[in-house]
């Protein structure tokens, strides 16, 4: 069985004004955004900032938002690092603090991800989720290494249609895109779903378009577009115009 299939969000990460994190406010947009649609939570993922959180505040953010959230709706939370021993640390913690599955972003400068896969996949006693995004991470990981990686299932954020494609071909676990555009090519080609972070801002959008709504598709790439262009400044405002949360960021701050 798929971790989920639908539309997760890869949840913005909210803080006072003074910088402070607001796990309390986070795990409430979480559950609002659960209400219009949402099937999984990932927490300290790009779009939650998470190299600018501490263990701590990893540990604080997972507790709340499970605690959020309806059993059947999973949290998944971010544990890659630039080394695999680094990953395995945080992979153990998200899971003690009460994660459901975690998703380890390749490390940078690694051509083979191997090594790093195994080492987080022997401190994880549930799903592990690879995550491919070289504009975070390059290079990211080769689509034919997929199938030798100890992985339950892969985030593909690259925006590579091509490569999606190629994926579904090739790898045995769930599928999902990070990027907007790719919503309606995810339900048309019958992967797991979508990890986007624009469900921040338009869940209904990111469900009506991976139910093959064309309609809804252009209109999401469209917000998309307008959010993304102040990363991650952008998801933020967009989400506190909707939600009324803070827009307060600690990367570029």
């Amino acid at each position: 069985m798929p971790l989920f299939t639908g539309v997760g969000v890869a949840l913005v990460t909210l803080f006072r004004e003074d910088g402070a994190l607001d796990a309390p406010a986070t795990a409430d947009l979480a559950a609002q955004l659960a209400g219009l649609g949402v099937r999984c939570v990932l927490v300290a993922g790009t779009t939650g900032e998470a190299a600018a959180l501490t263990a701590e505040e990893r540990d604080a953010l997972v507790g709340a938002v499970r605690a959020a959230l309806p059993a059947e709706v999973p949290v998944l939370a971010g544990t890659g690092a630039p080394t695999g021993r680094q990953a395995a640390a945080l992979t153990g913690r998200a899971f003690a603090a009460g994660a459901d599955a975690v998703l380890a972003l390749s490390p940078p400068g690694v051509p083979d991800p191997r090594p790093y896969y195994a080492a987080v996949a022997e401190a994880a006693p549930g799903p592990l989720l690879a995550y491919h995004f070289p504009g975070a991470s390059a290079p990211g990981i080769p689509v034919d290494l997929l199938p030798d990686l100890p992985v339950s299932g892969l985030k593909d954020s690259s925006g590579d249609a091509g490569r999606l494609l190629h994926e579904c071909d090739v790898l045995a676990g769930d599928l999902y895109t990070g990027a907007a555009s790719l919503v309606g090519l995810c339900g048309a080609i019958g992967a797991a779903g979508a990890l986007v972070a624009a469900a921040n801002v338009a869940p209904e959008l990111c469900v009506a378009a991976l139910g093959g709504d064309a309609d809804a598709q252009v209109r999401l790439a469209a917000v998309d577009r307008g959010a993304s262009a102040d990363f991650p400044a952008g998801y933020k405002r967009a989400a506190a115009a909707r939600f009324g949360t803070s827009v307060v960021t600690r990367v570029g701050a």
